[in-house]
């Protein structure tokens, strides 16, 4: 029931983003944008410059009223929101580093963080590629439905499109998020934080004289961003606290990757990496896995053995339900106190 009660108040959310889109001339994601806008504003229509027109605006009042009236949790509006971004992909073609993390992970991810942590000492969450802020508002929504809740959120990203999704996303979802428009490797004004989550962007950083300071950048030519926001997330960690990264399946395997298990081994611990199912991307080059890190001091200790493996698809129940056994085993041994 509540399945098709997020569906049909997507497809009324969908009908107003291409009424915007026709009636203004916007890409689908800045319908969306706008849009969602109008939804935080209690459905009051933003007219500028007599568009959008008296009839297109009566439309739209009418299909937000009834967005509004469907009352979803902050779980189902995330759920619209994603389905909506999917679709923007089919419109727009949205570049990979942009692409919104998929559920299945985010909810693995907001698992793991549960099950490693402890509630009291979680004051801080910071995504230092917050994007849409999907991943962030995921791990939110499920922490908070699992009894956590004395804690804040902070987010960076240098693309103001994906900031701006980020922030209707999380007011429509009434959830507080620091989100600051600037570039991730830069000094950042946010609290250390006791768990960073990211589903880092893959590439190179193209200014070479920003990262002179930074111990995984490349001996010559540009290093790889992703290296560098590892780097800059440890800094940014409390001491004992906890890094979940989406990562390149080959992420050591590079010649420049020996600077950065130099930085991990000096910062933090390296505590797992998990290979994601295979079956979530559309080829082998685009594969990722989860890595788990803990940044050194407090109670921090190295977890022997470390946490390695495959994580088996989704879709086999009794497979899957078996690895997270093994993985609560493994947090009962080696994390929790």
């Amino acid at each position: 029931m509540r399945l098709e009660k997020i569906k049909d108040t997507y497809h009324k959310f969908d009908e107003t983003i291409n009424l915007l889109r026709t009636e203004l001339g916007l890409s689908y994601l800045d319908a969306l944008i706008e849009s969602g806008d109008n939804l935080v504003d209690k459905g009051k229509v933003l007219v500028e410059k007599g568009k959008p027109s008296l009839k297109i605006k009566k439309q739209l009042e009418t299909k937000y009223k009834q967005i509004l009236a469907a009352s979803l949790s902050s779980e189902e509006i995330r759920q619209v929101l994603q389905f909506a971004l999917i679709e923007a992909n089919h419109y727009d073609k949205i570049q990979a580093n942009h692409q919104i993390t998929p559920d299945s992970i985010g909810f693995l991810v907001a698992y793991l963080i549960e099950r490693i942590t402890v509630k009291r000492n979680i004051k801080n969450i910071f995504d230092i590629a917050v994007g849409t802020g999907n991943l962030l508002t995921t791990v939110n929504n499920h922490l908070k439905k699992n009894g956590y809740n004395d804690f804040k959120l902070f987010g960076v990203d240098n693309d103001d499109t994906m900031l701006a999704i980020a922030e209707m996303s999380a007011r429509l979802q009434r959830i507080k998020i620091e989100l600051y428009h600037q570039d991730a490797i830069d000094s950042l004004l946010i609290p250390k934080a006791d768990v960073v989550v990211a589903d880092l962007p893959i590439g190179y950083y193209p200014l070479d004289k920003r990262v002179q300071n930074f111990e995984t950048r490349a001996q010559s030519g540009h290093s790889y961003a992703h290296h560098l926001m590892i780097e800059q997330a440890l800094l940014y960690l409390v001491p004992g606290g906890y890094a979940f990264f989406l990562v390149p399946k080959g992420l050591f395997e590079s010649t420049e990757a020996k600077g950065l298990l130099k930085v991990i081994q000096k910062q933090g611990l390296f505590q797992g990496m998990l290979n994601l199912p295979e079956d979530l991307f559309t080829s082998k080059n685009n594969q990722k896995s989860l890595l788990l890190l803990q940044k050194r001091g407090g109670k921090a200790k190295q977890a022997k053995p470390v946490l390695l493996g495959n994580i088996p698809t989704f879709k086999e129940k009794e497979a899957f339900s078996r690895f997270i056994q093994q993985v609560d085993e493994w947090i009962s041994k080696n994390i929790k106190d």
